[in-house]
């Protein structure tokens, strides 16, 4: 079973900055995409940005230029660089990875930010 851990979410006032970050262990092997999605309360979980094994990059339209998707060395650690945060990108924010057929998520961490 693979397993995604998320880190990095928390309070910032807007125009700050927070890094996530997603490890992935168990049989990682042959998963090409990772990316993060994310859920406000009320809203219908979105997808932010994602990445594959050759490092092409997609990203929604409301963070382009605001936010850097990027993979580890290793590839199994997918990291978000959020700048220019404003309040509308409050949302628990989700890891996730296809491989198989099979989604795999994270546990989803926290972003706030305060106006």
């Amino acid at each position: 079973q693979v397993r995604l851990v998320e880190s990095g979410g928390g309070l910032v006032q807007a125009g700050g900055s927070l890094r996530l970050s997603c490890a992935a262990s168990g049989p990682i092997f042959n998963i090409n995409v990772m990316g993060w999605y994310r859920q406000a309360p009320g809203n219908q979980r979105e997808l932010v940005a994602s990445i594959t094994g050759g490092g092409s990059t997609n990203y929604a339209d409301s963070v382009k230029d605001r936010f850097t998707i990027s993979r580890g060395n290793a590839k199994n650690t997918v990291y978000l660089q959020m700048s220019s945060l404003k309040p509308e990108d409050t949302a628990v924010y989700y890891c996730y990875a296809p491989r198989y057929g099979i989604t795999y998520w994270g546990q989803g961490t926290q972003v706030t930010v305060s106006s």
